[in-house]
């Protein structure tokens, strides 16, 4: 009798899949940092500012009193969480409307915005201050190139996932970037209430993120959003196929424990077919094509998914939730993959690019926050299977951690330095 192999636990690969999603994070904060270290010097980053839908209420000014400087980011940061939960939406209409297509135009153009101008921009600085020699057709040729490859790369064309992901974490990069640009106060407030709004996002049951991935989950679709999705974790080279049947299977099995008579896939096998007729042998078959996909995949190993190798199901129990466990959205993938948004790699560049305005010390503190913060959510993310706000935790412990280095350690380390006690 073959005995089927037990999937690994959580532990035993956690570590691996935790490096494969903070491995880009760090990247993209390391650049923004070293990108603000360069180009905001002592004397144009007091004074350089951008404007934008985050100062269309409030422009800060170094003479404003404190209150001021409150209320007036307070409300910039309203309007601007009232402006992206609005998009959203809208968003989240488009989808239902399966205006797909118009989406994936939208954020093919937004990132050639991106990379075009934002990035051309950019460049533009970096240019000045290294002196560079590039005349200007060579300059607009080069960079032509860079947006449309990286348009094609993130949404119009397959191309090798590493080119992806790369161009990804150069969108991140950049847009954090100006996001740094933002004064003091309005930046640290639009912080907390991007990590609120994200919070309710998710998980409020008319969250427009929620609604997004429920309804993504429904139509078992891709969302047309700006994600990063990191390789899943497998121990054997398995078949994409395999992987194909793996979710074909529990897409079924959601479907049998309803009670409907709609097969999801007219691919599927004559036995799983059938097995809609009768509510006894469903589950039998089920389990039995569960088991034969097992024996070809030799179990997928990503940790953050809980394979229910026992084969025990019962469709009028725990519908709701089993609706959410393979299916892809926000934190997995429908190959086990951790799924990022890019959003979360902005705000997070943008908090370390923030610090390295004030010192190094406090950039380290709020780095080793956020990825404390990021591995905090994905363990929960392994424990909850279910879409999770990324921002909270990292961004709260970021913002806290700034703080008390700034307030505390730092005076705690120049003190003793000062008196040749710690070096």
């Amino acid at each position: 009798m073959t005995q089927i192999q037990r999937p690994k636990s959580i532990i035993d690969s956690l570590g691996e899949e935790l490096i494969r999603i903070i491995t880009p994070v760090s990247i993209c904060m390391l650049i923004v940092v070293i990108l603000v270290s360069i180009l905001n010097t002592d004397s144009s980053s007091a004074s350089t500012t951008i404007n934008s839908i985050a100062t269309i209420a409030y422009t800060e000014t170094t003479s404003d009193s404190f209150w001021d400087k409150l209320e007036g980011a307070l409300l910039n940061s309203l309007v601007f969480v009232v402006v992206v939960t609005a998009v959203t939406f809208l968003l989240v209409l488009l989808f239902y409307l399966r205006c797909t297509q118009f989406l994936k135009l939208y954020m093919g153009f937004s990132s050639f915005i991106v990379l075009g101008f934002m990035g051309g921009e950019i460049a533009l600085f970096l240019i000045r201050d290294f002196d560079v020699p590039i005349d200007c057709i060579t300059f607009l040729l080069m960079l032509m190139n860079f947006a449309v490859v990286g348009v094609l790369a993130v949404f119009m064309s397959k191309m090798a996932i590493f080119v992806t992901q790369a161009y990804l974490v150069v969108i991140g990069v950049l847009v954090a970037y100006w996001f740094t640009l933002l004064p003091e106060w309005t930046t640290w407030s639009l912080l907390v209430a991007m990590a609120l709004y994200d919070l309710a996002a998710v998980l409020l049951p008319v969250g427009p993120l929620r609604l997004l991935v429920e309804l993504a989950i429904s139509r078992d679709e891709d969302i047309p959003a700006l994600v990063y999705e990191a390789r899943p974790v497998n121990n054997n080279d398995t078949n994409p196929r395999d992987s194909v049947a793996q979710r074909r299977i529990w897409r079924e099995r959601r479907n049998v424990g309803n009670g409907s008579e709609e097969v999801s896939d007219p691919n599927l096998t004559m036995n799983t077919v059938n097995s809609v007729d009768s509510s006894h042998e469903a589950p039998i078959l089920v389990r039995a094509e569960e088991g034969r996909s097992r024996e070809r995949n030799a179990e997928l190993s990503a940790p953050l998914i809980d394979h229910r190798s026992n084969g025990q199901y019962h469709g009028q129990q725990d519908n709701a939730s089993n609706e959410n466990f393979l299916l892809e959205g926000i934190g997995l993938g429908s190959t086990g993959a951790i799924k990022l948004g890019l959003g979360d790699f902005i705000f997070y560049s943008v908090l370390v690019g923030r610090a390295a305005m004030y010192d190094f010390m406090t950039v380290y503190a709020c780095y080793l926050a956020i990825i404390a913060g990021l591995g905090v959510t994905l363990m929960l993310l392994a424990f909850y299977q279910k879409a999770l706000p990324a921002l909270p935790v990292s961004i709260a412990l970021g913002v806290l951690f700034y703080f008390l280095t700034r307030v505390l350690l730092e005076e705690f380390v120049l003190e003793y330095s000062s008196n040749l006690l710690m070096f």
